[in-house]
């Protein structure tokens, strides 16, 4: 999803002006944030058509810093810009789930068994 020159007058008034020598503009941080939120990739796995990783990261970290990012996606939610439907967190790791040593092909002891000297 990218929000285009219409989409973005709406929603302005919300991001910081940019002032000095800025190459990367607000609305193209904008894409790459919800690029990153629907692929789900990494940063530096950003498209080179957003411009610097790093410099997309960093303006990020200074927009959620000052609570700018959840006022951005409220307002693009009220607008009608982006459906957000709710938060949904799923985490799976080996902490979470145990598995048994066998269960992942491990090779059971034959040597010593008690019940086989009987």
């Amino acid at each position: 999803m990218k929000i285009t020159d219409e989409q973005y007058e709406k929603i302005r008034k919300l991001m910081p002006t940019q002032h000095g020598n800025v190459k990367i503009d607000n609305r193209t941080v904008i894409n790459a944030l919800l690029y990153i939120c629907e692929n789900g990739c990494k940063w530096r796995r950003l498209p080179s058509e957003f411009g610097n990783w790093h410099v997309i990261y960093k303006r990020y970290e200074r927009l959620v810093k000052n609570g700018i990012i959840s006022n951005l996606f409220k307002e693009l939610a009220q607008q009608g810009i982006l459906e957000i439907t709710g938060e949904e967190v799923l985490c799976l790791d080996s902490t979470t789930i145990k598995v048994h040593p066998n269960a992942h092909g491990a090779l059971k002891k034959m040597v010593n068994n008690p019940s086989e000297n009987q």
